[in-house]
């Protein structure tokens, strides 16, 4: 990551209140530390432990100017701080410090702080940060929600209890433990509390304060903290705990749509069944991770923000469940349909000494508009085919249906009309006319103009103007069609595109790449279309090389 260049984005969006606190030591791969501004000190980390190290020689002049600017931003939020920098030309540590503190609490100073997640770097320096800058609950207007009659309610923290779910997930000593950040009131241990969402009683256990990886047993957890119980059955992210004679409901956190999906098999056959309940498991810790089967192509799909969100699921399947996995990209649910209407006679016999079989069936096949489905005529007159026997002609043909003669793939929109046939009183039965059904489709759709359609997405893509021409340029060699822009205020423009799911399968990681990190995108099924010639060429071929090695 360019840090001066994102330094720079940042204060297009949010104007020149936006202020660095550190500095980084290094850049992507030779990412090692920080320097920080305030104390003007330099820290390395090495296997996510800190450790003081000396500014690097061409760093010096950057810092101490940037540490000039971040004392021009914070001089300005207390009179008293004005006048000793225009008496004195700089501040101490502490004085910054109260300064900044004084900013981010009126909104006039956006800090910025650099690390790495994935390296656990500067991690510990943002949650030092949090603590001594950001605003406490003291100093923040009370909460608000709404009371069972739908009327405003407001909690101060001296009110009766009442606090908001932000997190679950399996503990393997105390099983299900819930997290909740306190608003009003208390809560202590073995007492009893109220779901307003579920409109459910919880019986509460021992309660926690949380330390990084421990839980720290306490008596009562109150107004302003964050804590943890074990074992409430009912409650979920986002739900509203309370006092029952006071309810009220609490707006919850708005979690981001997932963007990014992956299928997923388990490694081995022992851990196939352990899969399923981790994924859920998973999903009902992280709102922003979803999992579920595709039954169009039966894989199983987990969907999260990013690609390095679903590297971090992969890594707790193997590390907290013992589950190791393959991930791939997903399938993409083609079908298949007929463009024209094509005739064939199915005919099944068979004799082998005792009772033969014997079904014959004449039917006409016809495209239907798209969407339509699958219809089913019988025609038949004069007794060609006995009434009991057309139900298998129809399952047949349905069978047959769910894998088409191009490349396997289910065959959609199509009228079957049976008009003509014949039987052998002794011989014809259901399964033989079942079959005649299956060989007359599969005749008839060879001579009615198969194609291969594919799911085309209606895709919302937000995006700086100054990226919307490479953003247009990507889609249209996605083979996307562009329907509308607009903007959308604070130098945004939104586009609406349609495009085949197959060129965006991997469209977090395009965009990011495109935008710099700074577009996000929704994509939802919108219909299906025929796949251009060139295209259903590789797909056929690669839907026969499965099939041969399967």
């Amino acid at each position: 990551m360019d840090f001066a260049r994102t330094l720079e984005s940042l204060r297009k969006r949010f104007g020149t209140a936006v202020a660095p606190l550190s500095l980084p030591i290094g850049s992507e791969d030779n990412f090692v530390g920080v320097v920080d501004l305030l104390t003007h000190k330099a820290y390395k980390w090495e296997n996510g432990k800190i450790a003081p190290t000396e500014i690097p020689a061409d760093m010096q002049d950057r810092i101490s100017s940037m540490r000039e600017e971040l004392i021009d931003s914070v001089a300005g939020m207390d009179d008293a701080l004005m006048e000793k920098y225009f008496e004195e030309g700089t501040l101490s540590d502490e004085e910054i410090a109260k300064g900044l503190e004084i900013g981010v609490r009126t909104g006039k100073v956006v800090p910025v702080l650099c690390g790495s997640a994935m390296k656990m770097i500067g991690v510990d320096t943002l949650m030092d940060f949090i603590v001594a800058s950001v605003p406490s609950p003291a100093s923040v207007p009370p909460v608000k929600g709404t009371n069972p009659s739908g009327g405003e309610e407001v909690r101060k923290p001296d009110d009766p209890f009442c606090a908001l779910v932000f997190k679950t997930m399996a503990d393997p000593y105390v099983g299900k433990l819930t997290y909740f950040r306190v608003f009003s009131g208390s809560v202590k241990s073995d007492s009893h509390i109220y779901n307003a969402n579920k409109e459910r009683e919880e019986r509460v256990g021992q309660v926690y304060f949380i330390q990084g990886k421990n839980q720290e047993p306490t008596a009562e957890v109150g107004a302003g903290d964050i804590g943890a119980v074990a074992k409430l059955s009912e409650t979920t992210t986002g739900d509203t705990l309370c006092d029952k004679s006071k309810p009220i409901i609490l707006k919850p956190i708005e979690f981001p749509e997932p963007v990014y999906s992956l299928a997923v098999r388990a490694k081995t056959k022992a851990d196939e069944d352990k899969l399923g309940p981790a994924l859920q498991k998973l999903s009902e810790e992280d709102p922003s991770f979803r999992t579920y089967r595709d039954p169009s192509t039966g894989q199983t799909l987990m969907s999260g923000l990013g690609e390095t969100h679903l590297d971090v699921v992969v890594e707790r399947l193997k590390r907290k469940f013992g589950v190791e996995v393959e991930t791939e990209l997903p399938k993409v649910a083609y079908r298949e349909t007929i463009t024209k209407t094509a005739e064939a006679q199915g005919r099944h016999k068979k004799q082998t000494g005792g009772r033969g079989q014997f079904g014959d069936c004449w039917i006409r096949l016809e495209p239907l508009p798209r969407g339509a489905g699958y219809e089913f005529v019988d025609a038949i007159v004069g007794g060609a085919i006995p009434r009991q026997f057309i139900p298998s002609v129809d399952k047949g043909i349905r069978e047959a249906m769910s894998g088409g003669i191009l490349a396997g793939y289910p065959v959609v929109d199509v009228k079957a009309t049976c008009y003509d046939g014949s039987y052998h009183t002794v011989d014809s039965s259901d399964m033989a006319f079942q079959l005649a059904g299956r060989l007359a489709f599969r005749a008839a759709a060879e001579k009615a103009g198969p194609v291969l359609l594919e799911p085309i997405m209606d895709l919302e893509v937000i995006v700086p103007e100054e990226f919307m021409g490479d953003v247009i340029g990507d889609l249209n060699a996605k083979r996307g069609r562009v329907v509308g822009m607009e903007p959308i205020g604070g130098g945004k423009q939104k586009i609406r595109a349609q495009v085949p799911q197959a060129e965006i399968l991997r469209y977090s990681i395009d965009l990011r790449s495109i935008a710099r990190g700074r577009g996000k995108f929704t994509a939802k099924f919108s219909h299906y279309e025929e796949v251009p010639a060139h295209v259903a060429q590789a797909v056929i071929a690669e839907a026969e090389k499965a099939r041969k090695e399967e």
